[in-house]
């Protein structure tokens, strides 16, 4: 199998500074694979390791409209602390403090985990999924950045004890849960929802909701948001 080009380069390179100090063939080419494999090797942990969009997006965002970070303070009822935080990816936001913040910038909340703006088609290899870890929960976008794009997919994995219930959520649209893995309790309007793998939700969105996870396994559930075009704030917390 012929080596490749930038490993015959430092092949190459090393055959030419070591026959100045006149070390044998052997050695050089045991340094060469060496270097080959350490190379490949941190080429592969370098492109696995995807820095948080999000932050970088809210603070685009923020700039783009021209907010400071005390007007985004006062618009999402976050403080410019917490805000500061995310923005720095110091701190990831909770999924109540994300849809504050689509809200009071006025985008759907996909939006604040896209890459590139705008496509008209959008396909993602699984080494290249955006991941939001927040405190036992981990919030993974399926796809965004269409125009006017109206679904939006996400992964949640939710901790064992997990609970949104002191800060429920309600927004325009409608909303569809899958349940993968775990038991979770969905909580809608006055009705409660047990989900076991294969169940799944279908409600408005516009009613005040969260849920929990009652297992003692983390619950993976897929969540579909549909936004209402109509309304030009789609997440409102309640």
């Amino acid at each position: 199998m012929p080596l490749p080009i930038s490993s015959i380069i430092v092949l190459s390179i090393t055959i030419l500074l070591l026959k100045l100090t006149s070390v044998n063939l052997s050695s050089i080419i045991l340094l060469d694979s060496y270097i080959f494999i350490t190379l490949r090797l941190a080429g592969e942990l370098m492109s696995s390791v995807k820095e948080p969009t999000v932050g970088r997006m809210i603070k685009y965002l923020r700039d783009k409209q021209k907010l400071s970070l005390r007007g985004l303070s006062d618009l999402s009822g976050l403080s410019i602390n917490a805000i500061s935080k995310i923005e720095r990816g110091e701190n990831s936001p909770t999924v109540a403090s994300l849809h504050r913040l689509a809200s009071a910038l006025e985008v759907h909340i996909t939006e604040l985990f896209q890459q590139d703006i705008h496509q008209i088609s959008v396909f993602v290899k699984k080494e290249d999924a955006t991941l939001l870890r927040s405190d036992g929960l981990v919030i993974e976008s399926l796809g965004s950045g269409l125009p006017h794009q109206q679904l939006e997919p996400f992964k949640m994995i939710i901790a064992p004890d997990k609970t949104n219930i002191p800060e429920p959520v309600s927004h325009s649209g409608e909303e569809f849960v899958y349940c993968l893995t775990g038991i979770l309790e969905y909580f809608v309007g006055n009705e409660s929802f047990i989900l076991e793998p294969g169940d799944r939700l279908l409600f408005k969105a516009s009613q005040s909701h969260s849920w929990r996870n009652l297992g003692s396994e983390p619950a993976e559930i897929i969540l579909v948001l549909e936004t209402d075009r109509d309304q030009p704030l789609p997440h409102k917390l309640h």
